[in-house]
């Protein structure tokens, strides 16, 4: 599997939008030391307040990767930006990609990264070649993050939980399973990418048999019960053959994302049909606990709801961003 070298050049172009820099945004937040410094086109854009800096400084302070951080409606490469892209390659930059439109898509960008001896990493597109899921049962340990719907904290709890893991002294490890995912990790597989047939087959490829006590944490993608992408979450959970799963969850949302006829599932259905559909590969998968977004509502609100989610589940429930998930982690060093 391909790696994209750290450290970070951060390229945050025009963009306007904070939204739009959530790639940036998410590697410096949970790789800051890896990140060198930003580069913009405009300087009243979008900043992450990182040192501004342009390309033969960050070359020189030992960037390896500019990283395209910013996403549009389309993902299309804005055609003014490949300037600065050619700038970075003729300074010996890796350029990596997680828009929709690939830089190996444009032949003058591949033999200049082939004159200057440099790699484009398309992340939407980079995967081994891949086989079909086996279901066949693996050594070591999967925990894989499942959610009511999209956009609900699935990376962000994964990541939180590595580290939480990591200072237990778990042996564990990020998985990633979407763009800014593999960025963060400088390797993965962005499954939307992947045709149907092979998303299962994707995840165990990602997380392949391992010692007995070292923890994959696979970073889910969508929801079961989101019509439009329930199926790459089908193909996710049977892939992961997961012992445990955290179930992510917004507190107050009215509707799935971007389909207002849509009802919220309740989190006992959610529960109870990801743990079925996990069993075909993993007969003894179990519930680890909830991650939950409650940034919609008061302290005193979410750690009463929280309170009510535990005792109705017997698992812990946290708010990773206000109270930490250091309480789910020792659950699983204790029970996993």
């Amino acid at each position: 599997m391909q790696h994209i070298p750290m450290p970070y050049l951060l390229f945050l172009g025009d963009v306007m939008d904070p939204l739009a820099a959530k790639t940036a945004r998410g590697i410096y937040v949970w790789r800051p030391d890896s990140c060198i410094g930003q580069i913009r086109l405009a300087t009243d854009s979008v900043s992450l307040g990182l040192e501004e800096m342009d390309i033969a400084t960050a070359k020189a302070r030992g960037a390896k990767t500019m990283v395209l951080g910013t996403a549009n409606s389309g993902g299309k490469l804005p055609a003014h930006w490949l300037d600065s892209i050619k700038t970075a390659i003729r300074a010996g930059l890796n350029v990596a990609n997680g828009l929709h439109q690939g830089l190996n898509d444009i032949p003058e960008l591949v033999e200049l990264a082939k004159e200057h001896h440099v790699a484009l990493f398309d992340v939407r597109h980079m995967r081994p070649a891949l086989d079909t899921g086996t279901g066949i049962k693996r050594s070591g340990k999967r925990i894989l993050t499942v959610g009511t719907d999209c956009s609900v904290g699935k990376m962000y709890t994964s990541l939180a939980l590595e580290a939480a893991m990591r200072a237990l002294d778990l042996n564990a490890d990020f998985r990633a399973t979407g763009q800014t995912g593999v960025l963060v990790a400088g390797s993965g597989i962005a499954i939307d990418a992947v045709i149907a047939d092979f998303i299962s087959g994707a995840v165990e490829a990602l997380s392949p048999a391992n010692e007995d006590h070292h923890w994959d944490i696979i970073e889910g993608q969508g929801s079961l019960y989101h019509p439009s992408f329930a199926g790459v979450s089908m193909g996710l959970i049977h892939g992961a053959q997961a012992h445990l799963l955290v179930m992510c969850h917004e507190l107050g949302r009215p509707h799935m994302r971007h389909l207002p006829h849509q009802p919220m599932p309740t989190l006992r259905q959610c529960v109870d049909t990801n743990l079925a559909a996990a069993q075909l590969t993993s007969p003894h998968v179990k519930l680890a606990g909830f991650s939950l977004n409650t940034s919609g509502v008061s302290e005193d609100e979410a750690r009463s709801a929280l309170a009510d989610i535990t005792a109705e589940f017997g698992v812990p429930a946290t708010d990773p961003v206000r109270f930490g998930i250091q309480e789910m982690a020792q659950w699983i060093k204790d029970n996993g």
